[in-house]
Order: C-alpha cells, then structure tokens, then sequence
C-alpha cells in the first residue's frame, strides 16, 4: 500500500491505488468518508479532493465496464440510483480480479510484449517483462499446451521493407507523460530536410501510428478563438524519431484543445494526421482488368464502384483521401493503373513517373 495520500499521484496510479484497498467483500463495504482518511489530508482542499475521490471511482467503474466488460466496482444503492439522504458504500466483487491467469490472459500478454512494448512508456514496459515472468512460473507450461497457446507456432510477422527508426526513450517518456497528465511541451525538432535542430513549445495531442512510423500530433500555442478553423492553422506534427529532446512543462494545456473539433478522430476526418493535398477527392482510375481483382477484396474506400470498359480495363471510382500514400499506392501501381481524375493528382503521378524515368534512363 502507498505510503503518501492517494491524492499525491496521478490519475492511474490512484485508480490501481484505489483497486487494491476497496474491500472484496459485500458486508465490508466503504463509504466516501472512509475512503478519505487514505486519500487525501488536505484539510484546506477536502471538498475537492472528495469530488476528486468520487470522480476516481466513477472512472475506475468505467475502465471496468469497458475494457473488463464486468460491473465488478460495486456501489450501495446502484450506479445510476439517487443517493439522496443515503450513504454511498462501495466495495469490489470477490470474484473479480485483473490478474485472472487463464490462456486468454498469457496469450494478451505474449502479444503485447512482441507488438506493442516499444510503444509504451518505459515503466510500463518492465511492467510487462514482469508480468511474463510471473506467468512464466504460474503457467507457461499450461498455456503452451493450450489451443490458444499453439497459435504461436502459427503466427509470425514480417518486418517491413524499410525497417523503424530508433527511439529515443527518454522522449518517449515525456511524451506519454505530457500526454496523459494534458501538459505542454517543449522539443527539440530536426527537420527532415535540416540539418539543425530547433525548440518549440507545443499543445500535445496524441500519437499517430503509420507503418512502423510514429508521429506525434499537437497544436503550436495560439490564443483560443471561437472559429475553429483559425485553431486548426497551429495543427502540427512531428515524427518522433527527429525529436532530440522534450520537456515536459508543468503547465496545463488550454481546454480549447479538448474540443471535439479536435479529436484525433475528428482530426483523421479532416486529412490532418498525415501530408495531404486534400482533405477528400474522388478519384477516378483505369485499371488494368486482372489487377482489379485485390480491390474487390480491399476497397479504397465504402462507395467505390468498379465498372468494365472493355476486355482489358474497368473503371473504379471512389472518395478517399488525397494523402502521400494514396500517390505512392498510384506509383505503385503504375504500370497497372492510369488516375483519370482528378487532373491535379494526375498531374503529380506523371511528374514522378517522368522524374523516375529520367533516373533510370541516366
């Protein structure tokens, strides 16, 4: 248990805090008050560090509903019932448990470690290399027998042709801290075409995976605005391997930046998390019949529409997004396919087919 105020932490060390002292058993429920004697001694603060305390274990109800699918934070009378004149008591069902060991759980583990370790914050990373030693005493040998655990044997992933760049983990490490604490800031950025670095102080969004690039997304500080699109004038990314430095500034980002405009989700609709001309286009090609075959199988996009011209070509019409990989898809499939509209986007495949050919005529 902590030996400081849950309060002192952050947000997910309280909530794994609070998941370990709340009682497991129904008769041994808590209450609110009785929570705070190890939550917080901020007697100047106690009402917000209380809301605080009560916000915790909503969230910490949430995390278990979504990602748990359990009602396992249970809260006398029920979520959702008004607790007027009453008092809330709360406690965890006996049965329930995060460290459930069964071959569903190795197997997330077995994954997680070989695809998703180097994305992590450092800690959480040891914290996965010792979670699989615990497995690795409790029940490798059983997982390994299992048919879930056979899969292994079965399952490999080829690198790409271009292989990742390095990370620098201390960056990455402030990173997922400005991130999850909303704080600002400040890196040290070489651009791609610089050979020096530069300092900027920047709003953090999120991180952007693409291939085996990661990006980070952010806003360069401006002054809030009711216009949205004057905001989204200070969207930026940065690709993570050319930040020599970030520091994290104890600072909290403006609350504009949480607006749903700005959502990665909503910034994705937009065409802002990777280069693009465009932000949508309807795009025509000829294609090549047989070649037509794979975009039955993997559409460009939910209204494309294949249509035959003749013996040889079909047409394929849809609306995607004009990004530098939908051009170095269209290089690709040069000698198969002929972009019809729009004009502008034919215009750049012709010119990098003619810059390709002038280099392999030299």
């Amino acid at each position: 248990m902590p030996t400081h105020p849950i309060a002192s932490y952050n947000k997910s060390e309280r909530l794994f805090i609070l998941y370990q002292r709340l009682p497991r058993d129904k008769a041994k429920a808590i209450s609110l008050t009785e929570l705070m004697s190890a939550y917080g001694n901020d007697l100047k603060g106690f009402a917000n560090e209380r809301k605080n305390l009560e916000n915790d274990l909503i969230a910490l109800n949430q995390i278990f509903s979504d990602i748990f699918y359990s009602e396992a934070l249970v809260r006398v009378p029920a979520w959702g019932q008004n607790i007027s004149g009453k008092t809330a008591r709360f406690y965890i069902e006996p049965s329930f448990s995060i460290d459930v060991i069964n071959e569903q759980t190795v197997f997330f583990w077995e994954m997680l470690d070989k695809y998703t370790a180097n994305y992590l914050p450092i800690s959480f990373k040891q914290n996965i290399t010792d979670k699989l030693t615990q497995l690795g005493r409790h029940n490798k040998d059983g997982f390994n027998q299992s048919k879930l655990g056979q899969w292994q044997d079965y399952l490999i992933t080829l690198p790409s042709i271009v292989q990742a760049p390095t990370l620098n983990n201390d960056v990455m490490a402030s990173i997922h801290q400005a991130l999850l604490n909303r704080l600002q800031l400040k890196i040290s950025y070489q651009n791609k075409w610089h050979g020096s670095s530069a300092e900027r102080v920047i709003y953090p969004k999120g991180l952007i995976f693409i291939g085996n690039m990661i990006y980070l997304t952010g806003f360069n500080p401006t002054d809030d605005h009711i216009d949205d699109e004057l905001l989204l004038e200070a969207h930026r990314n940065f690709a993570v391997n050319r930040i020599a430095e970030a520091v994290v500034i104890d600072k909290v980002i403006p609350d504009w930046v949480g607006r749903n405009a700005f959502s990665l989700e909503h910034l994705n609709k937009l065409g802002k998390l990777e280069p693009t001309d465009n932000d949508q286009i309807k795009l025509v090609l000829r294609v090549q019949k047989y070649a037509c075959q794979h975009l039955y199988e993997r559409p460009l996009s939910q209204d494309q529409q294949i249509t035959m011209i003749d013996d040889t070509w079909n047409q394929v019409s849809a609306t995607v997004a004009n990004t530098k990989r939908l051009q170095d898809w269209l290089m690709s499939m040069s000698q198969l396919a002929v972009v019809v509209e729009p004009i502008a986007l034919k215009t750049v495949i012709l010119e990098r087919l003619q810059s390709a050919l002038e280099l392999y005529e030299d």
